[in-house]
C-alpha cells in the first residue's frame, strides 16, 4: 500500500509544522487571545504577510515551475479583493441605512432602502445608483463564488488567447503587464462601477459582528494560515508525478515537450488559470485586513514586486517563494513603518523610506547575478542536499533524472 502523498513528502509535514507553531505563537501573544505582545496592528501584518506568500506560491507554480513570467498576477489578486470588498460595503452600508431609518414616521421601502445604500456607497462619485456588476454584492455566496469566477475566467480567456497564439518569452510577459495595466486604468474611471480613484474602503468592519478588531485580527490570520497551508499542498502536489515532469519540461524546453505529443498549451493553460485562483483567494483574505483596496494596488509594478520576491526566495522552489514573500514583507514593514533611524552624513540625511525601494531593487539584482537559488538555496546547504557535480545531458526533463553515462554497470 503506497503511503500518502504528504508522508512521501518530508518537506511538506516540515512547513505545514512550521506554519502551525508559527500561528500558535501568534495566538498566544496576541492581545484577544494571549499575552499582547503582539498589537494588534502587528498581527494584521502577519496576516497579510501569509497572504502575500500564498500569491508568491502562484507566481513560484506559474514562473518558477512552468516558466511563464506572469506580470499581471496582482491583478487577479485585486480583483480577488474587489469581490469579497463589494459585499462588505454593501453589507455595512446596509446595517447604517437600517439603523438610520428605523425610527422614521413611515416605514421605508426596500427600494428606498437600496437606493439610499446606493447613495451612501456611490455618492463619493456623485451617483446613486447601482451598477449591474454589483448585481449580487448582497450575497455573500454569490460574491464568495465570483472570487474564483471572475479571476479565473479571465485568465482563461487571456490564457486561451495567448497560448494558441503561441506567444511565449518576453512578449507574453509584455501582454500580461497590458492586461494589468488595462484593468488598472479602467478600475481608474468612476464609470467602472467600483468607485474609481476612492476604491472601496472599510472592509476591516465585518457586518454583524461585534468582536473587536483584535479578535477578527486573529480570525483572519486563522483563516489565511489555512489557505496557505492548502495553497501549498496543492502546489507541491501538482509539481509532482508525471504531471509536474511535463510542467518542467516546458519550462525548460517547450519545443521538446510539444514533440514528444504533450499539449504544451492545456498544460500552460491549466497552471495559468489555477495560478489565477489561488491569487484571488489571497487577495479575498488580505484587504479585510488591509482595509481598504483601490485601483493602485492592482497597477503593473505590484506584479513586478511580485516576481522580485519569488526571485529573491529562490524560484523553483515553493517554500523559496513562501520565504522570499514573507521576508520582503516583513523587512518593508521594518523600513517604510519609521522602525529604522535615519542616517545623517552632513550633507544629505538617508531616510530608509524614501530608500527601501532602492534596496529591494538593489537585493534582486545582487541575487540574480550572485545568487540565483535566492534565499532558499541557503537551506539546500544547511540541508545538505546540493546536488554533485554530474555530467552529460538529462535523459528526463524531471529535476534529478538520470544523465548520459550514469547507471552503467
Amino acid at each position: 500500500m503506497s503511503r500518502p502523498f504528504i508522508l512521501r513528502n518530508p518537506s511538506i509535514l516540515v512547513f505545514l509544522a512550521a506554519l502551525a507553531v508559527f500561528t500558535l505563537g501568534v495566538t498566544l501573544m496576541s492581545e484577544a487571545f494571549g499575552s499582547g505582545a503582539i498589537s494588534t496592528s502587528f498581527v494584521k501584518t502577519l496576516g497579510k504577510t501569509l497572504c502575500l506568500c500564498l500569491v508568491a506560491l502562484a507566481m513560484d507554480l506559474v514562473w518558477g515551475y512552468c516558466g511563464i513570467l506572469s506580470l499581471g498576477h496582482f491583478a487577479f489578486f485585486g480583483l480577488g479583493g474587489y469581490m469579497v470588498g463589494m459585499w462588505l460595503m454593501y453589507a455595512r452600508t446596509e446595517i447604517i441605512v437600517a439603523e438610520a431609518m428605523a425610527n422614521a414616521p413611515i416605514p421605508p421601502t426596500d427600494q428606498e432602502v437600496v437606493d439610499a445604500i446606493g447613495t451612501q456607497i456611490f455618492g463619493v462619485v456623485g451617483s446613486s445608483d447601482f451598477p449591474m456588476i454589483w448585481y449580487f454584492a448582497s450575497s455573500l455566496p454569490a460574491q464568495l463564488a465570483l472570487v474564483v469566477l471572475v479571476p479565473g475566467l479571465l485568465a482563461l480567456v487571456f490564457g486561451w488567447l495567448a497560448f494558441r497564439s503561441r506567444v511565449t518569452g518576453v512578449y507574453l510577459s509584455i501582454l500580461t503587464q497590458a492586461m494589468t495595466l488595462a484593468l488598472s486604468l479602467y478600475l481608474f474611471q468612476n464609470e467602472s462601477g467600483l468607485r474609481g480613484n476612492n476604491g472601496l474602503s472599510g472592509l476591516q468592519n465585518l457586518p454583524g459582528v461585534t468582536a473587536g478588531q483584535a479578535t477578527v485580527s486573529i480570525w483572519f490570520l486563522w483563516a489565511s494560515a489555512a489557505a496557505l497551508a492548502l495553497g501549498y499542498v496543492l502546489c507541491a502536489w501538482v509539481v509532482s508525478g508525471k504531471f509536474g515532469s511535463v510542467v518542467r519540461g516546458i519550462r525548460d524546453d517547450e519545443a521538446r515537450v510539444r514533440f514528444l505529443g504533450y499539449s504544451v498549451e492545456g498544460y500552460k493553460l491549466f497552471i495559468f488559470t489555477l495560478t489565477a485562483v489561488i491569487a484571488a483567494i489571497a487577495g479575498a483574505l488580505y484587504y479585510p485586513q488591509a482595509g481598504i483596496i483601490n485601483p493602485g494596488e492592482v497597477a503593473p509594478i505590484a506584479s513586478i514586486y511580485l516576481a522580485v520576491w519569488v526571485a529573491i526566495g529562490g524560484r523553483g522552489r515553493l517554500y523559496g517563494a513562501v520565504i522570499g514573500a514573507a521576508f520582503v514583507s516583513i523587512v518593508s514593514t521594518w523600513f517604510t513603518g519609521g522602525l529604522v533611524p535615519s542616517v545623517p552624513l552632513g550633507f544629505y540625511t538617508i531616510d530608509w523610506v524614501d530608500w527601501w525601494l532602492v534596496l529591494l531593487g538593489l537585493s534582486f539584482v545582487l541575487v540574480t547575478l550572485f545568487a540565483p537559488k535566492g534565499i532558499g538555496g541557503l537551506f539546500d546547504l544547511v540541508a545538505g542536499r546540493i546536488a554533485p557535480d554530474r555530467h552529460g545531458a538529462d535523459y528526463g526533463p524531471d529535476k534529478g533524472s538520470k544523465r548520459q553515462g550514469e547507471g552503467r554497470g
